[in-house]
């Protein structure tokens, strides 16, 4: 029997083009976040009445995620390079549109269906370039995007402090969103390989359910799978919870219960967006080799690190102990698309990875809201440590819920690539 390689409509997926979505990505909540205030000033809305607005980010995102996943497996890259470019565009719309609380509201539920739907896109990207390529681009490009938020969070308030027009940072993401969505939508195989492939699926034909022809596949069914993908996304849930609990609380932390002065409080979202980007990067490898035991530590150490920043006396403490939890925090979820990707075969990686996605982002949502509730009845320190219960309760379910997950046994990408070329039958 001879064994085809699957390739995303639109093109096969390379490294270089994972990290590009990341990296627009990043630049887009990194100019988000430094633009905050002044957005906020332009739509004339009470701190009230800007958090009531933000709960619209949410609602955009979740009915999109799901929706975009299909999108992306029919398509491919041709869906990611539009999705990347709708980006661009929300933002603009926000930074240009948003006059009032109504105006705001539509244009961040706008920006949360285009951030969904682009998540769940450069997320397939990645876990198919690492499928195709051998190498740890998932961790990589996560990476990537936490370089990214913080070269554009100093570039956009630096633009800022010259008073630029709120729209300018987000007019350049718009400009790099474009570019790479042009890359995307050009980049596909080479004539050769698509000759081969071409032929190759002419002679399976209906052998190859949804691909006879040419034409794009079948929406995948996951019923089967469901299960595990559910697992991956509630432990992606409780990693986000912590992640966005340290994003969203870090700076007020600092100031409110460390005394650090605005500057210096405004740097701690900086300090852990730089954190995590670093260990990203280090331990890339180690990360899809032995995705249980990394998580398990990691999870540990934002718990260690937490716990610290909960009990910190100074701001030093406090900071270190927000880079150290950053540092745990950083391989939880990259980790967990490494493991989707060698467990999910290509044709159904965009729906699976929407479930994950999907699942996850509720945690992200739930996050600040946790500490919120937890410092009204105990204080913010005594959030600290609820937060620090979240990771280690991490700890505790990663090994459990990754037995429950085997990765099928499949021909690796190279082996499928020559079997496509030459009709090699072994």
């Amino acid at each position: 029997m001879v064994v085809y390689r699957y390739t995303m409509p639109g093109g096969s997926v390379r490294p270089w083009m994972a990290f590009a979505g990341f990296a627009v990505f990043g630049a887009f909540w990194g100019v988000w976040g430094a633009s905050i205030p002044a957005i906020r000033d332009q739509a004339g809305v009470t701190e009230g009445q800007l958090g009531a607005a933000l709960l619209c980010i949410g609602a955009g995102a979740l009915p999109a995620m799901p929706l975009s996943g299909r999108a992306v497996d029919r398509w491919g890259l041709r869906a990611t390079a539009a999705l990347l470019a709708l980006l661009g565009g929300a933002g603009l719309l926000v930074a240009a549109a948003a006059r009032d609380l109504v105006t705001l509201a539509l244009a961040l539920a706008l920006l949360g269906a285009s951030s969904g739907a682009a998540d769940v896109a450069i997320n397939t990207a990645a876990g198919s370039a690492q499928r195709a390529s051998d190498r740890p681009v998932v961790t990589r490009a996560h990476a990537t995007f936490s370089a990214a938020v913080v070269g554009a969070s100093l570039l956009a308030g630096a633009m800022r402090a010259l008073d630029a027009p709120v729209v300018t940072p987000f007019v350049v993401v718009a400009g790099a969103a474009a570019a790479v969505a042009t890359a995307l939508a050009r980049a596909g195989l080479d004539p050769e390989h698509r000759e081969a492939l071409g032929a190759a699926i002419d002679r399976v034909g209906a052998a190859r359910p949804g691909v006879a022809g040419g034409g794009p596949p079948r929406p995948a069914r996951l019923a089967g799978a469901l299960a595990p993908l559910l697992v991956l996304g509630g432990l992606g849930a409780l990693a986000f919870a912590v992640e966005n609990a340290h994003q969203s609380w870090s700076a007020l932390y600092l100031e409110d219960e460390l005394g650090a002065g605005p500057a210096v409080a405004a740097a701690g979202p900086a300090v852990f967006a730089a954190a995590i980007a670093v260990t990203r990067f280090a331990s890339a490898s180690l990360a899809a080799r032995r995705p249980a035991a990394v998580m398990v530590a990691g999870s540990a150490l934002a718990a260690a690190g937490t716990a610290i920043v909960a009990g910190a006396g100074g701001v030093p403490a406090g900071l270190a102990g927000l880079a150290l939890a950053a540092a745990g925090i950083a391989t939880l979820f990259p980790t967990l698309m490494s493991v989707l990707t060698a467990t999910v075969p290509d044709e159904r990686r965009g729906a699976a990875t929407s479930v994950v996605t999907t699942v996850a982002y509720l945690g992200f949502l739930a996050g600040p809201v946790y500490v919120g509730t937890w410092a009204g009845a105990v204080g913010l320190p005594g959030a600290m440590l609820a937060v620090a219960g979240l990771a280690a309760g991490l700890a505790l379910l990663v090994g459990p819920g990754l037995r429950r997950i085997t990765p099928p046994i499949r021909p690796t990408a190279s082996k499928r690539v020559r079997a496509v070329r030459t009709g090699d039958d072994r």
